[in-house]
């Protein structure tokens, strides 16, 4: 089994050399299963290196790699970060294979601001927000005048009113970016706005707030058992996808597309539902 390799970014703007490892070739075929033994590849499989967030995006990759890709041909080095910048810098300078921890808005984004030519795969997983209260048990109950705790931020924050949509409180703008100044209130209330650790904090000082899973769990709340709406993950743009570079070419190439299809089997879909019984995750498949 391949084991993590972890990075931590020092800043969002701090470079992050991944230190690349590759034997000198041989020319002799002896030499070349004698490298295969030592690495622990089986011969005619091939090894992907992929960057991950540590959770859940690499915990389903271990799970691929543990249960499904040796007989699919491939083992999987999975090398895991803790923030947003440094996977698709690797990926783009072939220190990865491919990563697995963003959106297609998130990587549209990226692509725009600092170049890159990368591929996403289809929708995995979400990491869905909810609607959570500490006063009322029912949204029927939401009171007139009451008050809607929502991230600050602007990405999460039109995850957040998408949701709010879908359940009666705004209406969306025709065009252009959601925010809570260009939407329109369907209900009588007020936005406080409010930054995303410190949401479930804030859910005794307004009766309704749009919180992000990773929040929820991290503050001790559930998907399954707390929230009164939650987000779900068909035609949803935030569902988490796997990415590769456009050249990726030839055995590299199948191998990815692989990986991909053993992401979408549904062995992973049991392994997610069984795993985050709590619904702070759920398939896109």
């Amino acid at each position: 089994m391949r084991s993590f390799r972890s990075f931590a970014a020092l800043g969002a703007v701090a470079a992050l050399a991944l230190a690349g490892c590759s034997g000198g070739g041989s020319s002799e075929s002896g030499d070349a299963a004698s490298g295969a033994a030592e690495s622990g590849d089986a011969v005619g499989t091939v090894t992907l290196t992929v960057g991950a967030s540590p959770s859940p995006h690499a915990k389903i990759l271990q799970f691929v790699q543990d249960n499904l890709a040796a007989s699919a041909g491939l083992d999987l080095d999975i090398v895991e970060y803790s923030d947003y910048i440094q996977p698709n810098v690797a990926l783009a300078d072939g220190d990865l294979d491919a990563n697995y921890f963003q959106t297609v808005p998130y990587l549209e984004n990226y692509e725009k601001e600092n170049g890159g030519d990368f591929v996403a795969g289809e929708g995995i997983h979400l990491e869905p927000l909810g609607l959570f209260s500490s006063k009322i048990k029912d949204l029927a109950d939401f009171p007139d005048g009451g008050t809607i705790g929502i991230i600050a931020d602007t990405t999460n924050q039109s995850r957040a009113l998408a949701l709010l949509a879908d359940n009666g409180f705004v209406e969306l703008p025709s065009s252009g970016d959601a925010n809570v100044n260009t939407v329109k209130k369907l209900k009588d209330f007020e936005f406080k706005e409010v930054d995303g650790p410190q949401l479930v904090r804030a859910l005794e000082d307004v009766d309704l707030a749009a919180i992000n899973g990773n929040y929820a769990q991290e503050g001790g709340l559930s998907l399954s058992a707390d929230a009164l709406a939650v987000e779900s993950a068909t035609d949803n743009p935030s569902v988490n996808v796997l990415v590769w570079n456009k050249d990726a070419s030839g055995e590299k190439l199948a191998a990815i597309q692989k990986l991909e299809e053993l992401l979408h089997s549904d062995d992973v879909r049991t392994f997610i539902e069984q795993t985050w019984t709590d619904g702070s995750v759920i398939p896109a498949f």
